[in-house]
């Protein structure tokens, strides 16, 4: 027949007997229990902290407590001023603290120096505030005026305004034409006069249309 896991026949199968650690027939010393329970403890006193220090910082602290004895760790465990006193004596803490009364010193410093400029700041902020209710408007105002003439510049010479005065010049040289002519009509003027006069006239005029054209053409291009 075949045998099954937990059968009869394996159940008969002689077991090997468990051997005993060597330390479990030796009594307890208070040092060795002591000692393995102190290290499953914490300080109740103290907040836990996750430390991510270098091997040789640890190494350090090793070197510190490996050559306490079991009641001197226990008082570590126990006693709040005795953890702080041997943390003090840690260099890594000596110097992390000579760090802290450093860089608090000179923020002190800084914020006394800051207070010392305080009526400085005060002065100058003063000054700039009568600066600018009084220099700053005188020079807004100026600022304002060279603007506007600078506007009025521009619109004198743009090309619209000077198509407007070309216009204006082309009608005054038309009415002095006609005006020429009735003069001739009413015998004021004889006509080598009035020939002279009126060619001078008409060529300004026509001189004076072409350029208008041509201006107007362009600007409207």
């Amino acid at each position: 027949m075949f045998k099954f896991w937990g059968s009869q026949e394996q159940q008969a199968e002689p077991r090997p007997q468990s051997v005993a650690s060597p330390n479990s027939s030796r009594p307890s010393t208070p040092g060795s229990g002591s000692s393995s329970s102190y290290s499953l403890q914490r300080p109740t006193d103290h907040p836990q902290t996750t430390s991510h220090g270098s091997p040789g910082e640890a190494a350090g602290v090793i070197a510190l407590l490996k050559d306490k004895s079991v009641d001197e760790l226990q008082k570590l465990l126990s006693d709040k001023n005795a953890y702080h006193k041997f943390l003090l004596s840690v260099d890594q803490v000596k110097i992390q603290n000579n760090i802290r009364d450093e860089l608090r010193k000179e923020t002190l410093q800084l914020a006394k120096q800051n207070l010392e400029k305080e009526s400085r700041i005060m002065e100058l902020r003063n000054q700039c505030k009568i600066i600018r209710t009084t220099e700053l408007a005188a020079a807004q105002e100026k600022l304002n005026e060279l603007n506007r003439q600078k506007e009025e510049l521009l619109k004198f010479y743009s090309p619209g305004f000077l198509l407007q005065k070309l216009q204006e010049a082309m009608n005054k040289t038309e009415e002095e034409s006609e005006a020429l002519h009735r003069q001739l009509l009413d015998t004021e003027i004889d006509i080598v006069s009035f020939v002279q006069k009126y060619k001078k006239l008409r060529t300004i005029y026509h001189q004076r249309t072409l350029v208008h054209l041509a201006a107007k053409t362009s600007s409207i291009g």
